[in-house]
């Protein structure tokens, strides 16, 4: 999808969903950055194309009249209610129109944009209710570095590889990326595993990095990425551990960590944190994975289990 397009649409659902009332294909041509400029074929033409897209993408655009009692030129408008459904994992054209409506708001210049659409819509007599775009604003985060370089992947059908929880390197094919139980999540083919697997974006500490050719992934058919997310999805933690990560280290275990106290003396450097986990074997792994870095003070299991990992290490590493 062209970026102007994607723009295009953005306006176009801004205006429909900030509307109380019907517009007239006019009033939208009028206000609809993208309209402007095209003779009567080619509106009718493209605008038609932009209803289908949206509806395609999930946006349901209702049709109705400016006077229920007499047979006027029919409008249109998106009902908050109906628009916002549960939400729609996203391929890479959804992802577009999702991205560029957040940076709408994240961005100056496309905040610039929304706000030239608003405006619009008043000069032309039209009541714009701005706390509708709140339905609008995705849960995209800026501050999440593997977003952009994820869905471009996703998009071009290109290998990934990347650091995993601070250690772990991982080979993906991307199929697609959505958001699960409100965070962003990766899915694909693990080369390693030789396996589907679901990684959340948050845990990428390096990368992704391109690793193969772009268009040498394709998804398995009948796969459905929300029914896979929810097959693939890791139990609830329901177990806390007390661990002493040192200063400076480890910066994504920290960000599911809160700091607390700790009665004995700890290792210079060290401070205390709680972390939820769901799987003690699992976690035990990560722990292992992340090496002097982090000391397991409680529960004993978990202890347990480290160290048995870790005399495995050695033991395998002495044969």
């Amino acid at each position: 999808m062209a970026p102007r397009t994607t723009e295009r649409l953005v306006n176009l659902t801004i205006c429909l969903l900030t509307t109380r009332r019907f517009l007239s294909k006019e009033e939208i041509r009028r206000v609809v950055e993208g309209y402007r400029g095209l003779n009567d074929s080619n509106f009718e033409r493209t605008f038609e194309r932009d209803k289908d897209d949206l509806r395609e993408l999930g946006i349901p655009i209702e049709v109705g009249n400016h006077e229920p009692l007499f047979d006027d030129e029919p409008g249109y408008r998106i009902s908050r209610q109906d628009f916002e459904l549960p939400p729609i994992e996203l391929t890479a054209e959804e992802a577009a129109v999702v991205l560029v409506a957040s940076r709408a708001w994240q961005q100056a210049r496309h905040a610039e944009s929304s706000m030239t659409a608003i405006s619009k819509l008043r000069a032309a007599g039209v009541t714009a209710d701005t706390a509708r775009l709140d339905a609008l604003m995705p849960t995209v985060n800026a501050s999440e570095p593997a977003f952009d370089p994820v869905w471009d992947a996703v998009a071009s059908g290109t290998p990934i590889r990347f650091e995993y929880r601070g250690s772990e390197q991982r080979h993906l094919e991307p199929w697609g990326i959505l958001t699960h139980r409100g965070k962003w999540y990766v899915i694909g083919f693990d080369t390693d595993r030789q396996d589907r697997r679901m990684f959340k974006l948050s845990r990428i500490s390096d990368g992704p990095y391109r690793d193969g050719p772009a268009g040498s992934v394709t998804i398995p058919p009948g796969v459905v990425l929300r029914d896979l997310a929810g097959a693939l999805d890791p139990a609830r933690p329901d177990r806390t551990a007390t661990l002493a990560i040192r200063e400076g280290t480890l910066a994504v275990l920290r960000r599911t960590a809160s700091p607390t106290e700790w009665p004995a003396p700890l290792p210079a450097g060290y401070t205390a944190h709680r972390v939820e986990y769901a799987s003690t074997s699992d976690f035990a792994a990560e722990v292992v994975a992340a090496g002097p870095d982090v000391l397991v003070l409680d529960p004993p299991e978990l202890q347990e289990r480290v160290i048995a990992a870790l005399r495995d290490l050695r033991d395998g590493g002495q044969r």
